[in-house]
């Protein structure tokens, strides 16, 4: 099956990767670092008046009116920027909690007993009571863990919202896989090693056509299960997309050697983010038993 995307999509797409280097490029990235724990609720905002939280909420109820493909595509870009912030949670809370779609509130959700900027939020969906802080690997998400008491079974609408911040997190694992690959590509063609830039090395030559192999791997899981909106394949998208994107950001830095962990290069940010999403909205293991399951009701 071939995904192409439409004229409106790539122009959705485009408005969006623009949007985020004028508001949130590399020396907002940097200043972000000086004041780890703070939200820009300025930049919040403009997200809100851009649509990206009222992406699919339909245009009778003042969103855009589009679906869960275009959604994909515009957190596949917040995931390549990097962009900070309880995105997924906020973007589900659209038409479900006052001034979510604008941009005025930020909302955050409990999941797989963790809660990111549960300080900055304005609402919480779900216990957070008994939260304690946990020092993120990410200076950009801040965590506090709850109880495992405070775990209530989801069914319903409840598991389908959970079914898609599960594919909007890959979507942002896949953006985050992009960008790894892009950098590991622009570095090996400009840093130079006895003469010669490293990119003409057979070793790093293999790096980069593995991260670009699971990459679009990974886009092709991601993009199709957007628009079958199947469990399956979602569980499918979030494995695959995990793997790109960490994998991917390791290769990156094993291509920009010791520079790539620096402060100066966003290289480590987006393992480091990378990691933080594998355990948003329950992990991979769960994605696997899912699947699992799946096929062990389908054999004879």
């Amino acid at each position: 099956m071939r995904f192409q995307l439409t004229q409106d999509q790539r122009a959705l797409r485009d408005g969006v990767r623009e949007l985020l280097a004028r508001r949130f490029g590399g020396q907002a990235l940097r200043a972000a670092l000086d004041e780890p724990g703070r939200l820009d609720r300025t930049l919040w905002r403009e997200l809100g008046a851009a649509g990206f939280f009222a992406l699919r909420l339909p245009e009778a109820e003042g969103g855009v009116g589009q679906g869960l493909p275009e959604a994909v595509l515009a957190f596949e870009e917040a995931g390549r920027a990097l962009l900070p912030g309880p995105l997924v949670a906020t973007h589900l809370a659209a038409g479900a909690v006052p001034a979510a779609a604008t941009g005025e509130a930020v909302v955050t959700s409990v999941g797989n007993g963790l809660v990111e900027w549960l300080a900055e939020a304005d609402v919480v969906r779900g216990d957070a009571s008994g939260a304690t802080p946990l020092r993120s690997v990410d200076p950009l998400t801040p965590l506090h863990r709850v109880p495992s008491a405070n775990a209530v079974d989801r069914a319903g609408d409840a598991a389908a919202a959970d079914s898609v911040a599960v594919l909007l997190t890959a979507a942002e694992q896949l953006g985050s896989a992009t960008r790894a690959c892009e950098l590991a590509a622009q570095h090996a063609r400009t840093r130079e090693q006895f003469g010669q830039p490293i990119g003409a090395f057979q070793a790093v030559q293999h790096l980069c056509a593995e991260m670009l192999v699971r990459t679009e791997t990974a886009r092709a899981a991601v993009y199709a299960a957007a628009v079958t909106a199947d469990p399956r394949d979602i569980d499918t998208a979030r494995l695959l997309a995990d793997e790109a994107a960490v994998r991917g950001a390791r290769d990156c830095l094993q291509v920009h050697g010791g520079m790539g962990f620096t402060w100066e290069f966003e290289v480590h940010l987006h393992l480091k983010r990378a990691w933080v999403r594998t355990h948003r909205m329950g992990d991979a293991t769960e994605s696997e038993e899912n699947l699992a399951a799946e096929l062990l009701a389908e054999s004879p």
